[in-house]
């Protein structure tokens, strides 16, 4: 961590509590301290409404509702990275459709995601001072 706190708010949505907590403290260790997490779509699309994240890390492969159903709705209206364990080409193909900023498959890299995340909230602090 480069010692500086990062104010944007990050939304992490994964059933699995485990998988949470890594990317968590993957987030934490590079100085985004505002994290929310959820553990299903329905959830997601809640905490979108009411928390307004600047970006949401989602999972595909969820319970009761998916990753590419929550996607369907707030991926319009929010910057969302799709983190999973699903790597084929269509899977991936789809998220960008549904306007995913970007795809990572499990397991990755932290660092990957860390310069992933800053390169889209610092385009989205630009876009918005424009």
């Amino acid at each position: 961590m480069d010692g500086e706190n990062k104010k944007e708010k990050i939304l992490i949505v994964d059933d699995s509590e485990f998988m949470r907590g890594i990317i968590k403290q993957t987030l934490i260790n590079a100085g985004y301290i505002n994290i929310i997490e959820c553990c299903g779509g329905k959830e997601a699309i809640l905490a979108c409404k009411k928390k307004n994240p600047d970006l949401v890390i989602l999972d595909l492969v969820m319970p009761e509702m998916t990753g590419v159903e929550a996607l369907e709705k707030i991926g319009k209206d929010f910057s969302v990275v799709v983190i999973s364990a699903v790597g084929q080409k269509k899977a991936i193909e789809e998220a960008i459709r549904l306007n995913a900023k970007g795809y990572l498959v499990k397991p990755f890299e932290e660092q990957e995601l860390i310069n992933l995340l800053d390169k889209l909230l610092n385009l989205t602090e630009r876009v918005q001072k424009i």
